[in-house]
């Protein structure tokens, strides 16, 4: 089942609700008839929501994608952080063959196109302290290290011996373009914040001063506008929010 894109929909609906508002105060500011105005301003609100629709699905898709695949690169990279260095050597083992690449484990080390290539993945972009460990420990072969990412000192300090290395970007790109990506991944549910937490920091007391602004503003507004009773109504209902998240909401 296709997933929905929810944050489109908001957009679209929004764009709509306004063309939706503004047209029946421009209508009913120039005397039409209500039925008359209610129907018109459903009319421009189905085609603004349209155009809308079509002009920001593209760019909504894209953004969809890349945080897609940047929330998949992540997981990935904490996956070969935590697991077993001998299953991660199979993982890229594998990998590197679905890419037409000659890979080989011969005693423990994994070998690519005939250079060794140590894995060095870590919670945080490896160190020049690390690089330079296994540059004391390998330094009289040549080699490429697999990592999430580098630190500059690190970069510098390999790329100073004739090193280089394969990035998380890449790596990722290698799996996910070979397939071979692990079916579950260490870590690869992480839990989201419940409803519970989510009401809780909404209705924090310190969110009472931003809906006490918007509802003054809100008032404000509606002695400027040609159609005021929408203005009044979320104006004083954010007044009254304020109000009760002040008095009986959560101690943040």
């Amino acid at each position: 089942m296709k997933k929905i894109d929810l944050p489109l929909i908001l957009d679209v609906a929004f764009y709509a609700v306004a063309a939706w508002f503004l047209s029946l105060g421009i209508l009913r500011y120039f005397r039409m008839q209500t039925a008359v105005a209610l129907a018109v301003s459903t009319l421009v609100a189905l085609a603004a929501g349209g155009v809308c629709f079509l002009l920001i699905y593209r760019s909504h898709k894209r953004r969809f994608l890349s945080r897609r695949e940047r929330e998949r690169r992540e997981k990935l990279m904490l996956h070969l952080a935590l697991e077993r260095e001998e299953r991660v050597l199979r993982l890229l083992k594998a990998a590197f063959e679905a890419n037409g690449d000659t890979a080989a484990l011969d005693e423990g080390a994994l070998f690519v196109d005939g250079v060794r290539l140590i894995p060095l993945f870590t919670m945080q972009p490896a160190s020049a302290d690390a690089v330079a460990h296994v540059l004391r420990t390998h330094g009289g072969e040549s080699f490429r290290i697999a990592c999430n990412a580098l630190t500059p000192e690190a970069a510098r300090l390999l790329l100073s011996f004739g090193m280089s290395a394969l990035t998380g970007d890449e790596i990722f790109t290698l799996i996910e373009n070979t397939h071979t990506m692990p079916e579950v991944l260490i870590c690869g549910e992480i839990p989201r914040p419940k409803l519970k937490a989510k009401l809780h920091r909404a209705f924090s007391k310190k969110n009472a001063r931003p809906f006490f602004t918007g509802g003054i503003l809100l008032l404000v507004m509606s002695l400027f506008t040609f159609f005021p009773l929408y203005y009044l109504i979320s104006g004083s209902v954010l007044l009254l929010t304020a109000v009760f998240v002040r008095f009986l909401g959560y101690a943040s």
